[in-house]
């Protein structure tokens, strides 16, 4: 069978391209995902896949030639045995910052060969906020495309029992706090304060539902079918969903997450639950010991804390949130502590005992030392998650994994085994949503010939209690550890304007900056909507920004971004209210 191979889509202003170089000649063995030939253009430089392994027949177009998108480039035989060592994506000539690379190993000879015709162009294998949006930008860039979700909704963890319900939680239970602590300051008496769990309960569930809603709605929208049931990957082109044969060029591996477990912590999800027994409980408990000091843990601790239990954190480390700026972390812990959190760091839970009136637990210093024990009537296990690999068929499909289970992907996402990919919180990295939702986009559009791009520097973490702490880019503590010279500018939320006037002063802002060039290297952020302030400074580090850059752009006032402005006017010790 012969088959057509095309100038791909080079992005949207892009209309045509010049022929560079042929990779392939005619009667070379190509392999499915081979690049045959490079393409150049005032833009971008990508080489064009084989699409399925055959034998190169014809060239339609000569080195030099100016070729328009969807022109025909070449005719491939399809149904030859594939080259030996197959290219493991579409991958752009010119470098661009994507995952982490990862040695790669030889495909096993069972999965080389992709079948002759498939179902879809791209199937992704879950509907997370990475694998749905991986779907979505495939779908926009003309790919015929599934997504597998074992769910009975869409959105993954992160919108059914992640990122959004908790969020939910946290503002609702903060709105309860003010108004039984704060308004009075503002001129609001309030004669009682009564909660109503089951409302707040009821509300977060309405904004899950509108939210996992709103993703089949892009489904529909963008014309992806949800394939509903468990995938497995067989091998290049092949899968199945609850047993039944799927075909597709390309798979994108988006399975996500599971919460980690510990040694003699059995989980319940009723007396000792993970983050999704947390947001599910019906009463508030008196008293709840939290173990793990990371975002999960300090988050949930939060909301029920602030609702009126007794919370205490158990942290392995001597810190909280281990990879945040230690000037920051010791200020967050000071500040939670001030709130009422006790912690415990330094210790470990070595056991956990069901009892008749909640959980006793076993702990005991980290670094070895006297046991004691902890009574709660609730225990939350948050110390991490890891990736969700298993019973996937990764390893019978030759998948290469690391030692801690996540799949190794190369720079530009693919895997050791042709025509399947992997992103999210199931590669190396940062378990956020948002650097999965990136490497979705990136992966897309490497698969459509484009050059996808993400960098790793400049992804913001934000942890939601109040106040947020919120970070970007490198910390003093690692540049130190790389050798880089740096200077920093700081500035207090006691001395913004706007911060005094709504009554949130906790907190500063803290930028750091290379000594001789003065590019921004890193943010640091704990105070009111820090979330939401990181974002300019990420914006910063992805455009390569100077201090003095954020320091002359003109921020309106009375607001808190302005703090951000006078820490970066602080670097170069120009701060205007300090």
């Amino acid at each position: 069978m012969a088959i057509e191979i095309k100038v791909p889509a080079l992005g949207e202003s892009v209309t045509s391209a010049t022929v560079g170089k042929w990779l392939k000649q005619p009667g070379d063995a190509v392999a499915v995902d081979e690049p045959v030939v490079e393409l150049e253009t005032d833009k971008v430089s990508v080489e064009v896949p084989a699409p399925a392994a055959g034998v190169l027949e014809s060239h339609a177009a000569k080195e030099g030639d100016e070729v328009e998108v969807g022109a025909v480039l070449a005719i491939l035989a399809e149904g030859a045995k594939a080259a030996a060592k197959p290219a493991s994506a579409p991958k752009p000539a010119t470098e661009s910052k994507a995952a982490p690379a990862a040695e790669k190993k030889s495909a096993p000879a069972a999965a080389s060969e992709a079948p002759s015709e498939t179902d879809y162009d791209v199937v992704v294998i879950g509907a997370g906020p990475g694998g749905y949006v991986c779907a979505i930008r495939a779908a926009q860039l003309g790919f015929k495309v599934a997504c597998v979700e074992k769910r009975a909704t869409l959105g993954g963890t992160c919108l059914n029992v992640g990122c959004i319900p908790s969020k939910a939680l946290l503002q609702s239970s903060e709105n309860y706090h003010a108004a039984k602590e704060d308004f009075a300051v503002h001129g609001i008496d309030i004669a009682s304060v009564k909660l109503n769990l089951a409302q707040m309960q009821k509300r977060k569930a309405g904004i899950v539902e509108a939210n996992v809603k709103g993703v089949e709605y892009l489904f529909k929208k963008n014309g992806i079918t949800w394939l509903k049931g468990v995938g497995k990957v067989e091998g290049t082109g092949r899968l199945t969903v609850d047993g039944k044969p799927v075909t597709a060029k390309h798979i994108v591996i988006a399975a996500g997450s599971d919460s980690a477990g510990l040694k003699g912590v059995e989980v319940d999800e009723k007396v000792i639950v993970t983050s999704t027994g947390a947001l599910e409980l019906s009463a508030v408990p008196q008293k709840m010991v939290v173990i793990g000091g990371g975002v999960i843990g300090l988050e949930l601790g939060s909301v029920w804390h602030r609702l009126g239990a007794d919370v205490t954190v158990v942290e392995f480390l001597d810190r909280l949130v281990p990879g945040t700026d230690n000037e920051v972390e010791a200020a967050f812990r000071k500040i939670l502590a001030k709130q009422g959190l006790k912690f415990k760091l330094g210790h470990k839970v070595t056991k956990a005992e069901k009892t008749g009136k909640g959980v006793t637990l076993t702990v005991e210093p980290s670094q070895g030392g006297a046991a004691e024990t902890l009574d709660a009537d609730v225990v939350l296990l948050a110390i991490g998650r890891t990736a969700a690999s298993k019973n996937m068929g990764l390893e019978e499909a030759g998948i290469a994994l690391d030692n801690r289970g996540r799949i190794e992907v190369d720079d530009h996402f693919a895997t050791n085994v042709p025509g399947i990919y992997a992103i999210g919180d199931v590669i190396r990295g940062p378990m956020l949503a948002h650097k999965a939702e990136e490497e979705g986009v990136a992966v897309a559009e490497i698969l459509a010939g484009q050059a996808g791009h993400v960098n790793y520097d400049a992804i913001p973490g934000v942890v939601y209690t109040w106040p947020e702490v919120a970070t970007v880019g490198f910390t003093e503590e690692q540049l130190k550890e790389k050798g880089v010279s740096y200077k920093v500018g700081k500035f207090p939320f006691t001395a913004n304007g706007r911060a005094r006037a709504i009554g949130m002063t906790d907190g500063f802002v803290k930028v750091i900056a290379d000594e001789a060039t003065d590019r921004v290297l890193g943010v640091h952020i704990i105070g009111p909507v820090a979330g939401e302030l990181i974002a300019e400074c990420t914006m910063a580090i992805e455009f390569g920004a100077s201090s003095e850059d954020i320091g002359r752009v003109c921020h309106a006032h009375p607001t808190l971004s302005e703090a951000v402005k006078e820490a970066a006017l602080g670097v170069n010790k120009m701060a205007l209210n300090l």
